[in-house]
């Protein structure tokens, strides 16, 4: 039986709906040519994914902008949830757009990674656009961006979201000294898994799926092991693509954003999200896995440096500090 696929689809479009401060991406406008292009890009793509049956796989839209307020892009998730063999389709979303279209959606195989950003929608209008997925029977996970301000507002989504919906927090994590106990207790109590995003890993030598069962595709059809590896492995035109897939140990020295470090081998974070490795949902959600909470917690600890010494990070242009 062939291995399944999970695969992070990242096409040319870099507009967004949301000016976020603390976002490094989405700061430009796409006209309408560069939007045509995408659109034959992403069409390209799913054709392709169409070709793959009967191999399962798994598609996360990750784009540098909200995508799924374009119709393009509704209609190729809707194409795709249809799919025998696509057991998700999944993408990174703020909910800014209009629910109806999900409707036509198969309901067994969508999922959303939906992050709530303060200041550039009300907390009300968030929970509404969450109340209609909900009513839609949509699977969907709620982040929000780990900044100390936004503390409140996380307790106020955990209190008011259905207890079913998983609710997890993106650390920060430029700063060593960013988090007091207190502040890391409050994000504990709304996400008992934060700890595993509290850690840049690790990871030169080490193993990990991507770049044999999980890869990253672009507009171009390259592909390459993960976002944050940029040597391209092969293109998806290429009918011998499948070949050229195979274990790697990673050549970067530290892995930070969880659309990386969920595809490791240690912490092996496949077992606690199963299926919902690309929707963001832990698979037996709201129940909490003790050995991976406890685990969680102890990650939590290099949060809290013994000293008040404050360490900056630096951060490759392409990454974020709160993934």
């Amino acid at each position: 039986m062939k291995e399944t696929w999970n695969v992070l689809y990242r096409g040319s479009l870099s507009s967004c709906n949301y000016g976020c401060p603390y976002c490094p991406f989405a700061k430009t406008r796409n006209t309408r040519a560069e939007l045509e292009k995408d659109r034959a890009a992403l069409n390209s793509f799913v054709d392709w994914v169409e070709q793959q049956a009967p191999r399962s796989m798994g598609i996360l839209f990750t784009p540098w902008g909200e995508a799924l307020v374009r119709s393009y892009y509704q209609e190729a998730f809707t194409r795709l949830s249809w799919m025998p063999h696509v057991y998700r389709v999944a993408a990174q979303t703020n909910l800014s757009f209009q629910t109806e279209w999900l409707s036509n959606v198969c309901t067994d195989t969508a999922g959303l990674w939906a992050t709530y950003h303060p200041g550039e929608t009300t907390q009300e209008r968030f929970l509404d656009a969450c109340e209609h997925l909900t009513r839609l029977h949509i699977r969907f996970s709620v982040g929000v961006v780990g900044l100390k301000e936004h503390i409140p507002q996380m307790e106020v989504l955990r209190t008011e979201l259905p207890e079913h919906i998983y609710l997890w927090v993106n650390a920060y994590k430029r700063d060593d000294a960013y988090y007091a106990p207190e502040d890391i207790e409050r994000i504990r109590r709304v996400d008992p898994y934060f700890g595993f995003n509290a850690v840049a890993y690790p990871s030169r030598d080490l193993p990990c799926r991507a770049g044999s069962t999980s890869f990253t595709v672009d507009a171009q059809g390259d592909v390459r092991r993960c976002h944050f590896i940029p040597k391209v492995i092969g293109n998806i035109s290429d009918p011998h693509f499948a070949s050229l897939l195979r274990p790697t140990l990673c050549t970067n020295d530290r892995c930070r954003c969880h659309i990386g470090y969920i595809h490791r081998i240690d912490p092996n974070l496949y077992a606690l999200f199963s299926k919902g490795i690309l929707d963001r949902i832990p698979e037996d959600w709201p129940n909490i896995q003790p050995s991976f909470s406890n685990r969680a917690a102890l990650q939590e600890t290099q949060l809290l440096p013994p000293t008040n010494s404050r360490v900056q990070e630096s951060y490759p242009a392409h990454e974020s500090p709160f993934s």
